[in-house]
This record gives C-alpha cells, structure tokens and sequence, in this order.
C-alpha cells in the first residue's frame, strides 16, 4: 500500500483564483526530445500580496523572469508539482521557458509525439506538463502562439484560431503564428505539428459566412475522411437549425491522430481524434464505426457553444459540458437516422456501463463532491446519466421550453466559466418552473427504483397507478431524498389501441400518446376517469427518466405490448423484460422450460413487414449476459451463458426457415451505403443469421452460409458480423477465417483492432490462452491505447472467461494494470473497474478479485489516477 496516500480535492472548497491572466503568449522550438516552450503571461492581482502559485509536472525549469528580469532561484519556490513566486507586484508580466521530451512522454497527456507527428492533449490536466500555468478551467485568457518546427518532417504547423504570419527560418525550419480571439481555459489549448495529408471544404453559414473546412490524416488515409467531413457539415447545419448556434471562426480543423486516451478532443477551432473515429470506408469500417464517426464528430463540434464558449467553472462541472453535448449529440444522431432504434441504443448503452457504475463502488453524482484525480470522473455516469437528466429537463419542459432555457443560458453565459446550477437556472428562469427539486439529479448519486402496481375498477370505470420511489445507499450516500421523475405512462385497450388518459381532476381533453407524470414524493397514487377496461400498462415511454422499474407484468402482457405498443422504445423493453424474466427463472432451475410465448412474440415481429428492420433487429435481440447478471444478486455466469444460449436456440429451432427467409430478404445487392436503410437491414439481416449460427454445429448448411459470408462480403459489416460467429465456433473454419482476416487487413492498425477484439471476447474456453499470446503479436502494444482497449479491454467484458473460477482472469488482468500504470495511468486507471465488482459474485471468485485490488495497491509509486480507483473499488 502507498506510503503516502494522495489526497482528494473537494467541490466545497472551491475559490476564485487570486490572479487574472489578461493574455499569453507561447512559443514552441520542436525537437522530438527536447522541445522548448517559452510563454510570456500577462498578469494582474485579484488579491495582491497572495503568493502566485503556478502548476506543472514533469518539466524541466530553464527560466524564470518577472517584468523582463531574470530570476534568481532564491525568488521562487520550485516544487514536484508547482512554481511559486511568493509576492509579487499587482501588475506583471511572468516569463518561463521550460524544456517538454514529447517522444518519452507515453501518458499522452501535455504535448507528445505519435507516429512522428507532435500533439497535445491538455483535457483535464495536460497544459501543465507543457508548461507552468494555472491550470484550473476558469482561468480564461487570449492565447497567441507562434511554433517553430523542421519543415521537412512537420511541413504542417496548427494551433486554435486563426493562422495570422508564417515563414521560412534558416536551417530549413520554419514558422507559424495563430491568435485565438476567444478567451479560453488551458484545457482547451491544441497543438499539431507534422507531415500530414489533408482533406479540405467550405461550409457556408446560415449568415453567409465561409467557414473553411479541413481534416488531416496520416498520408494516404486521407480520401477515408470523406465521410467524417459529410457529417461535420451536416452537424453545423443542424446547430444552426435547431439550436440557432452559428460556428465563430473562419477556419475549423480536425487532426486524426492514431495514439490517443480518448475518443476526441474539443480544442477550439482545432479538434483532435482518436482515428477510429475518423477513418472509414466500407472495407474497413462497419455500420456501427460510420454511426460512432457521425455522433463523435457531431459531439466535439457542438462543444464549440457548449464547452468551448462557456466552459465550466471547475472540474466538479464536467457534465455542464459534457452531459449536455451528449444529449445534443444524440439528437442529431436520432434526426440523421432512426429515432427509436437511437434511443433504444442509448439506452442500452446507459443500462450496459452506467448502471453498473450506479450500482457499485465507484457511485458518484453527475456533479461529484470530490476527486484525487480529474481524469478518472469521465465517467458514464457524467456523460451518459448527465445527458439523461438534460433529456428529463427537455421532457418537463417541451421542445419550446428547453429552446427558451438554451437560449438564455448562452445569453447570460458567452465566454464564462459557468456552473451546474446556473445552467438549471437558466433552464427555470426562462420557463418561470420550479426545478429545485429537480437539482437532485446533480447531487445524488444511484439509480432509483420504481415500484408500481395498478389495478382497474370498473365500478366507477378508474385506473389507479400508485408509484414508489426509492434510490438505494451509495458510497457516501446511505440515505436520499425523494427526486423529481419524469414518468411517462400509457395504457393499451384490446385492441392495442391506446386509451385516451385524463387524471380524475382534470376537465381537459385526455391525452392520447399516454400521460406524463411527474414524481415528487416518496409514494404517489393517480386515478385516471373514463377508462374501458385496459389490456396493458405501458410504462416509462422513450425512457422519459433514467430509473429501474419493478412492476408484476404476466409474459402475457408483455407479449401483448411487444405486438402492440404505439411507443417504439416501450414496445423493445417489453421484450427485453419478457426474456430477462424467462432467462432468470431457467437460471433458477435449469428444467424449467422457457415459455413458448416469447418465440411466438419474435416470429411476429419478423414477419412484421411495416417495421423498420433496425428496429425489428433490436426487438428480436436477447438481453445481454451483463444485462442479465445486473438483476441477480449473485452473478452466476455460467449459468447466464447456458441460459441464454439456450433461449437463443429454442428461437432458432422454431423460427428455421423464418430466420432463413428474413436473411435472404435483407440481402442487399448494389453499392454499400452507411445511411440508415441498409444499415438497418443488414443489422437484422445479421441478427437472423446470429440466431441460426446457434444450430451451425449440426446444419453444414448453416455454417457454409456463415463462412460464404465472411468469404464474399463486399462491406465490413458483413464481414464482421460473420467472423463474430465463428470466433464462437470450435470449427476449422474459425481458425481460417481468423487468419485470412489478419493477412487481408495485416497494414491496417484500426481493423486489426477488430481482430484482437473478437479473439478476446470469444465465448470458447482458450480465449484467454489466446489474449495472452496476442501480447507479443506485432498488432498489439502496451503504449498504444487503442489496442489496450481492443484487447486486454475487450477481455475484462468477456463475463464467462474473465470471471473463470480459478481467477486466471483476474490475475492477467491486474498483471496488465501493474504493467501499463507507469506507462499510461489514465488508460490503466479506466481499464481497472471490472476488478471492483468483486462484490455481485460468489465468495470464491471475491476472495480473489479482493486480492489482485490488494496487489495493484501494493505496487510502489502506483499513479494517484489507478490509486483512486482502486482503492475505492477495494473499500467502496
């Protein structure tokens, strides 16, 4: 265990900082391992006679001068992490020069070098390992920037703003300036600097501004941005018509980078991607992969208004920012594509990483109380759950209320440094509501649960709904005060109709799409009047709030609202509930046989010709193994597997020659299309051969139709979808075509991720033998996040083998952690929170998760980032 533990930083003692930046001015000299950075800071005293104390880490101090005098080592204090210079005057200028190695800098953060390009990632705390600032987000200041770099091997030169002098040095160097306009906080600085292709267009605003348009790749890869491009100016379009946000600036550039601990980077002007979520084209990026690339770069774009030019006061505000760009994002999503099938992946998405996350040791707010290290809270529970409550605030108040609230916000707020709260206040001042209630959501951390019962009295023709809240104890939390939930309701006559709804005060019309309800209080009851007997309750339509709901429903019904429901996302979670219910029964007693209801209910809805096939691919779709595992108190996960895989193929046996018919059907001939029609079919195209795959072990027939399909597919889609089949199947053909897809993609890095990643999630008993021989193959790199991620990543969500009874599992993957920590602390400090789950299994597999937690904390010099978490997954 660590000596000396570190400490944490508290949301309660947040002050303003004592200095005013009024501008700064940075110069960079790039060597690959001895970059100089001089930055000349303009400075004024909020409270003079404060010592200034500046932030830096792992940097090497060449110079100090204050108003252009050299400083002696006796006028300032230098420390492991900060430079303090004890009194000075009201007004000065501060000059540093430091000296950055970007090529041994593996962490990522601050400025570093990726396949020879330099780059800088400064989100949370980089800009300090650049040079010495205060690096705290509401610091804001004009940045002006001049970069000096070889110009044979950074022919390129970028920062944020606009590119104002360039020109040749002697030696064969040269130069480049940029002033950024807009004040902005350090976390947001960017800089690139190498030998890069580009990819450049025009956007035309809806003011008639020219806005140019560029994205740079490594050589060669640049004609795969295409449709990273499309989707920037579809979303710059979209900002200005639904939200009436105008991009700033003349110029707005992404780089893809291909070493990267995130998916992508906000910087104003200058974006920087993870290259997975730029590059594609149909040989090497699938359906999925086009549909990441439209939202992630939809996302980094919009946080130029939400983010950018009003960022957030401290880092206890991240989801100001970020829960909000998400729910923007998703929105955009949902208007380029289906809207239904968005939200049920959304939700699927929430229900897979952020209940879990809700659920365990690692609890915390949307705006947490506390942290030891910043990087460690971009959480699920800050973006996802954040822009969960932002879609509750959209639900209370309309499309027109939410617009309204938008709008002052930016009026109130462009160039701040805002908070959470100012944010509800906006929201709530602009629609004269009531939301102190609702600012629960922000300090309350866990997922409440609903209990609901309801019960028809025809005598005087009512439906009484009586609804409970309760939000379990959390780390810290052990008791909660009832919240504000946005309960959206409906009820289904025989028919499949839905009953017009009036609440037993009201004299207003009924609603007919349902009712949505407001919960307030511990326990509610709502009469509803003038009802015919119903056939079905139809609950928490569109997923109106983020919350469990417990209610006693006969597969019956739900087979009736999986027919019938009018609420796209209502009609999916009735199946989803319908085989969570039967899977857990077969768990309980494995004779128990699976109702022959539900399979009828799939082969409906495969013969549904007036569905959408995205969303007939997710409603024939079984829960999965985690979902599962999440309503068991303890996880038995090989007997989720068998369960699961048995249900699987009673669906198979019984619908055959259906799933053969609708695999034909949605056979797509022509050239490939990422867009939502054939995206769509495919995906259900592909769900029908999934089902069949679980009859491939006797059918010849079916495992030929598998491998024809590897064999011949035109798109990465396909090819994917059938080598995801085989990897599950102890058959020749699995070894073949696992082999051929490596040869045929053997230059690619990002496909040969999808390659590490399947072998890794295999369900057959040698995965991990062959993850852990995947370690020396020339695909895989402990420096390279991405193919962490792919592999060792990918095998921690592999329930049935991570979690082998002899803890084999466990032991690789805190060998892996202990490994990657001095190398990467954020990416090993992400990759570490399947081990804290120790508690949902049995005591056998705790005892030894408990231990790998106790070893990794033992580790000497161990990050503060793995140490959060770590510790807190051992004690949570």
């Amino acid at each position: 265990m660590n000596q000396v533990q570190p400490q944490a930083i508290h949301r309660k003692d947040y002050c303003a900082p004592d200095y005013r930046f009024e501008g700064i001015a940075l110069e960079f000299d790039l060597l690959p391992e001895a970059t100089r950075v001089q930055s000349k800071l303009s400075m004024a005293a909020v409270n003079p006679g404060k010592p200034l104390v500046l932030d830096g880490e792992d940097l090497k101090l060449l110079s100090v001068k204050m108003d252009g005098r050299l400083l002696g080592t006796s006028e300032y204090l230098l420390a492991e992490r900060t430079l303090t210079i004890p009194n000075p005057p009201a007004r000065f200028t501060l000059e540093i020069e430091t000296e950055v190695n970007p090529k041994g800098n593996t962490q990522l953060s601050g400025l570093y070098q990726s396949s020879g390009n330099f780059c800088t990632q400064c989100e949370a705390e980089g800009f300090r390992r650049i040079t010495y600032f205060l690096d705290r987000p509401d610091v804001m200041t004009v940045y002006r920037v001049t970069i000096r770099a070889d110009r044979k091997t950074c022919p390129v030169l970028l920062s944020n703003g606009n590119l104002v002098e360039e020109g040749a040095l002697p030696d064969g160097r040269h130069y480049a300036v940029w002033h950024d306009p807009y004040p902005k906080p350090c976390y947001l600085f960017a800089l690139v600097a190498g030998n890069l292709a580009c990819n450049e267009d025009i956007f035309v605003t809806q003011s008639g501004r020219q806005v140019k348009l560029r994205i740079f790749t490594e050589h060669g890869k640049e004609g795969r941005s295409a449709y990273a491009m499309d989707a920037l100016k579809r979303s710059m379009r979209w900002d200005e018509t639904r939200f009436g946000l105008e991009y700033d600036l003349d110029l707005f550039n992404i780089v893809a980078v291909s070493d990267f601990n995130m998916g992508a980077m906000e910087n104003k002007s200058l974006n920087v991607f993870n290259d997975r979520y730029i590059l594609a084209d149909p040989e090497t990026a699938t359906d999925g992969d086009f549909a990441a690339i439209e939202a992630v770069v939809a996302h980094e774009y919009f946080h130029n208004w939400t983010g950018n030019r009003i960022t957030c006061r401290d880092w206890f505000q991240l989801s100001l920012k970020e829960g909000l760009t998400v729910f923007r994002d998703q929105e955009f999503s949902s208007d380029m594509r289906s809207r239904p099938v968005k939200r049920i992946q959304d939700v699927r998405n929430l229900r897979a990483r952020q209940f879990p996350e809700d659920a365990g040791p690692l609890a915390h707010p949307i705006r947490p109380d506390s942290y030891i290290a910043i990087d460690n809270f971009y959480t699920a529970t800050v973006y996802e759950k954040g822009s969960e409550v932002i879609r509750m605030m959209h639900t209370l108040l309309g499309e027109d209320g939410f617009q309204k609230g938008m709008k002052l916000y930016v009026d109130r707020h462009d160039g701040e440094a805002a908070t959470c709260d100012q944010f509800v206040a906006a929201m709530a001042d602009a629609n004269g509501a009531d939301l102190e209630q609702f600012r629960l959501w922000y300090s309350q951390a866990g997922t409440p649960e609903l209990q609901v019962e309801g019960h028809y009295e025809a005598q005087n023709g009512e439906y009484v709904l009586t609804v409970a809240q309760h939000c379990p104890p959390t780390p810290g939390q052990p008791e909660k005060k009832p919240m504000h939930i946005p309960l959206h309701v409906g009820l289904l006559d025989a028919q499949g109709q839905d009953i017009p709804l009036r609440l037993d005060k009201e004299s207003a019309v009924p609603q007919r799409n349902g009712r949505l309800l407001s919960l307030t209080a511990a326990k509610q009851t709502f009469r509803f009047r003038g009802i015919p007997e119903p056939r079905a309750l139809s609950l928490n339509r569109g997923f109106s709030a983020p919350v469990n709901i417990k209610v006693k429903q006969s597969g019956v019904e739900r087979a009736f609202l999986m027919a019938h429901d009018s609420d796209a996302f209502a009609r999916w979670e009735a199946g989803q509930q319908y085989a969570t219910d039967l899977l857990l029964q077969r768990i309980a007693n494995p004779s128990t046989p699976f109702d022959p209801a539900f399979a009828a209910a799939v082969g409906q809805i495969l013969r549904d010709d007036a569905l959408e096939a995205a969303f007939a691919a997710e409603a024939v779709t079984l829960p999965s193994e985690d979902y599962i595992a999440d309503h068991m108190a303890v996880i038995d996960v090989e007997a989720i597997h068998t369960a699961r895989r048995a249900l699987r193929r009673q669906i198979a046996e019984t619908h055959r020659d259906l799933l053969l018919a609708t695999y034909d059907q949605n056979r797509i001939s022509g050239p490939y299309s990422p867009d939502a029609g054939p995206a769509g079919r495919r995906a259900l195209k592909n769900a029908a051969l999934a089902y069949l795959a679980e009859l491939a072990a006797e059918e010849r027939g079916i495992l030929d139709r598998i491998a024809g399909q590897y064999r011949d597919a035109d798109n990465m889609t396909d090819r994917m979808a059938a080598l995801r089949m085989l990897v599950d199947l102890n058959v020749p053909e699995r070894q073949a075509a696992l082999d051929d897809f490596h040869d045929r993609f053997r230059g690619d890095a990002l496909v040969l991720d999808k390659w590490l990643a399947l072998q890794a999630i295999s369900a057959l008993p040698d995965a991990l033998e062959r993850v852990k021989a995947l370690l020396h193959h020339s695909a895989f790199s402990m420096h390279k996040p991405n193919k962490v991620r792919a592999l060792i990543g990918s095998f921690t969500a592999n329930a049935l083998r991570y979690h082998a009874a002899d803890g084999s599992g466990y032991a690789f993957h805190a060998d892996r952690i202990i490994e990657l920590d001095p190398i990467n602390p954020q990416v090993a400090a992400r990759l570490l929170a399947p081990l804290g789950r120790w508690r949902r299994v049995d005591p056998g597999r705790q005892a030894k998760m408990k231990a790998e937690l106790e070893r990794i904390l033992a580790v000497p010099k161990l990050s503060r980032e793995t140490y959060e978490i770590a510790s807190k997954s051992l004690a949570g």
